[in-house]
C-alpha cells in the first residue's frame, strides 16, 4: 500500500507562493490559479475521507471559501499544501461532527456500487476497484487508512487529528489493510 502513498504524494508548484501573495493582496484571477491547481487533490482527499461523491464536492467547495476567507494567515515560506490539507481535514471531520450531532447517528458512506465518478473521468479499473473497497470500508478504519497511506501522516498526528490514541489509529490501519485484502482478493 506504501506505493500509493508515493504516487498520490502532494507536490508543491513552483509559482504558487507568487498566486498566493496576489492572492492575498486581492486578486480573485491568482486565488482561482491556486484554486485550480489544487482542487483535484483537495476532492480527492475528501472523497477518501468520506466516500460520497457529492458530500466531496461540497466540502471540497467549502474548503476553498475557507482558504480564501482565511488566506491572510498563511505565511509564506510554510508548505501551503500542508495548510490547505489541514483545512480540507478540519472542514471535514467538522462536518461529520455537526451531522452526526443533527442526526444523533454516524451516517454511513454513500453505496460504493452506485459511486460512478463523471463521465470525463478515467480511471484504471484496478483503481477504482480499490477506491471502492476504501468506500466500504468502516469509518474510523477508513479516516485512518487514508490518512497514513495516502497522505502520509504518522499515527500520532492521526491520533490527534482523530482524537484517537496512538494504538487505535494503528489497529484502525491494520483492519483496513485486511478488510481491503479481502475485498480485492474476491
Amino acid at each position: 500500500m506504501g506505493a500509493v502513498a508515493a504516487n498520490l504524494a502532494w507536490k508543491e508548484p513552483g509559482d504558487v507562493e507568487d498566486l498566493i501573495r496576489r492572492a492575498q493582496a486581492g486578486d480573485v484571477d491568482a486565488f482561482e490559479g491556486v484554486y485550480r491547481q489544487h482542487c483535484g487533490r483537495v476532492f480527492a482527499l475528501i472523497l477518501r475521507l468520506t466516500g460520497d461523491w457529492q458530500r466531496a464536492e461540497e466540502l471540497t467547495q467549502e474548503t476553498f471559501f475557507k482558504v480564501w476567507r482565511n488566506l491572510a494567515r498563511y505565511r509564506a515560506g510554510t508548505r501551503f499544501q500542508a495548510w490547505l490539507r489541514t483545512i480540507a481535514m478540519n472542514t471535514v471531520f467538522g462536518e461529520a461532527r455537526s451531522r452526526a450531532r443533527r442526526n444523533a447517528r454516524e451516517v454511513a458512506p454513500a453505496d460504493p456500487d452506485n459511486w460512478d465518478p463523471p463521465a470525463h473521468s478515467v480511471e484504471p479499473l484496478l483503481a477504482l476497484d480499490l477506491e471502492k473497497a476504501m468506500a466500504r470500508l468502516p469509518a474510523g478504519a477508513r479516516k485512518v487508512f487514508v490518512l497514513y497511506e495516502v497522505e502520509g501522516l504518522q499515527h500520532d498526528e492521526i491520533g490527534r487529528c482523530l482524537g484517537l490514541a496512538t494504538g487505535t489509529s494503528k489497529a484502525q490501519l491494520h483492519r483496513a489493510r485486511r478488510l481491503l485484502r479481502e475485498a480485492l482478493s474476491s
